[in-house]
């Protein structure tokens, strides 16, 4: 049986909802000049551009989007022809990034939802073999913008903005539905999570950032199919999980990770923790912590994964890392974060990274004694985040806390001490790799293993 995805997202009217041009209401001081810049120009070479996505959400409700995507009916090989400072990305779907200095703009072609054949191991319609086959493996055909607005995800996620006309479109139903405040998926929700269960992690990420409910049929789904997580990707998986923790609303996205069940698929032993069973001195600790981070994110400050992953483990070990000294004090942090660790299947430079902040903790607090080349450690890459995480974990309500922080800064240094509430880019997250020095000896040696 040959299905067109593209059918699971009913129209909810015979023609878009479109403000009237040049009366959006959409605060244009905060759209980035570079992202009009693109719209304009390809408009003006006669294709269809327009603003799409969480930026247009944001604008809406009077946030301040974090970047801005564009989406249009030229094609990339199009794209690129109308900008120097265009490259091509990708190979199962190509898009096209563009470079303002350090920021990147994507703009990608309208695409539409793919056909797949929903057939059993009978070669009988129907089954479980349908249910697996859901599972959205290849995406990568153009389409019309209509088309593009309806494979999206959520009816808040799928508007469209015209910079030129000043005008909204909507296909999908988003504009009534930031007015009711509510995550909605387009189309049936137990297809859409199917197609695609990170949607089911994306829209406890809305939910909790823009604090919105989730629509009861989209939370029914959830529910339901929560365990089809653990088809997708492990690495997917996880960037999800960072993206929940470092967009200001992490304690939030626990919490409904937690209240969901959705926490027990991703890690049952955190999930455990945090339970009616669980270390509830270690969870009060962690939604602190976590309360805090937010509290530093809206600030501007950018958290990498290493810090992140040590939020959710150093508050269930926090005796052994900041307490007494332990002749086995290691071996007690490793059987309580390990299981963790691994059922999030984190990367190796995450894991070694955050290994490394878990031994300074210990070096951490007032009651330590500061024996040794105390100043070399604080200049140490890992540091900042460090001593991050201790404050993180305590806060600084006690003096003796914020006297231990006060004199590890000065430790640190005027130059390697970050400013407060300044940002930096996390050096084992999302930023760009450094390039490899070149090795000398010709072709004949082997490149280093990575």
């Amino acid at each position: 049986m040959s299905t067109d995805l593209s059918n699971t997202a009913e129209p909810t009217a015979s023609a878009p909802i479109e403000s009237a041009p040049g009366r959006s209401g959409m605060p244009l001081d905060r759209i980035d000049p570079d992202a009009q810049k693109i719209v304009l120009r390809l408009a003006r070479a006669g294709f269809q551009a327009y603003l799409v996505g969480g930026c247009v959400r944001d604008l809406l409700i009077g946030r301040r989007p974090k970047d801005f995507d564009v989406c249009t009916s030229a094609t990339p090989t199009e794209i690129k022809q109308q900008f120097r400072n265009c490259r091509i990305i990708g190979r199962r779907f190509r898009l096209a990034h563009l470079f303002f200095g350090q920021k990147i703009i994507e703009t990608s072609t309208f695409r539409s939802n793919p056909k797949v054949e929903l057939v059993d191991t009978d070669g009988e319609e129907g089954g479980e073999e349908e249910d697996q086959n859901l599972l959205i493996r290849h995406d990568n055909v153009f389409g019309t913008a209509e088309e593009d607005a309806r494979r999206r995800d959520f009816t808040v996620n799928g508007l469209f903005y015209d910079v030129e006309a000043d005008k909204v479109i909507d296909w999908v139903g988003g504009l009534e539905d930031l007015d009711k405040r509510v995550i909605r998926t387009i189309g049936d929700a137990n297809i859409r999570f199917r197609e695609d269960p990170i949607r089911i992690l994306r829209a406890l990420k809305f939910a909790a950032r823009i604090g919105f409910d989730i629509e009861p049929d989209a939370y029914a789904a959830i529910l339901t199919h929560r365990g089809e997580i653990a088809k997708c990707a492990a690495p997917r998986v996880l960037e999800e999980i960072y993206r929940l923790l470092r967009g200001g609303a992490a304690r939030r996205s626990l919490e409904l990770l937690d209240v969901t069940g959705v926490l027990g698929v991703l890690s049952p032993d955190l999930a455990a923790l945090l339970g009616r069973e669980g270390d509830h001195e270690g969870t009060a600790r962690l939604f602190g912590a976590l309360e805090r981070l937010d509290a530093h994110v809206q600030e501007g400050y950018v958290p990498s994964n290493s810090l992140l992953l040590g939020l959710l483990t150093a508050p269930f070990v926090a005796d052994v890392l900041y307490g007494q000294e332990s002749a086995n004090g290691a071996s007690i942090v490793d059987e309580v974060t390990q299981p963790i660790l691994d059922s999030l299947k984190v990367s190796r430079r995450d894991l070694e990274r955050l290994r490394q902040i878990l031994v300074v903790e210990r070096r951490i607090g007032p009651t330590r004694k500061r024996k040794g080349r105390a100043a070399a450690l604080a200049r140490r890459e890992f540091f900042g985040d460090a001593l991050m995480l201790y404050e993180l974990v305590h806060g600084e309500t006690d003096q003796a806390v914020s006297d231990e922080l006060q004199q590890w800064r000065q430790l640190m240094g005027p130059t390697l001490a970050p400013a407060e509430g300044a940002s930096a880019p996390p050096s084992d997250a999302d930023g760009p790799n450094r390039q490899r020095r070149r090795r000398r000896g010709g072709r004949g040696r082997k490149p280093p293993e990575a």
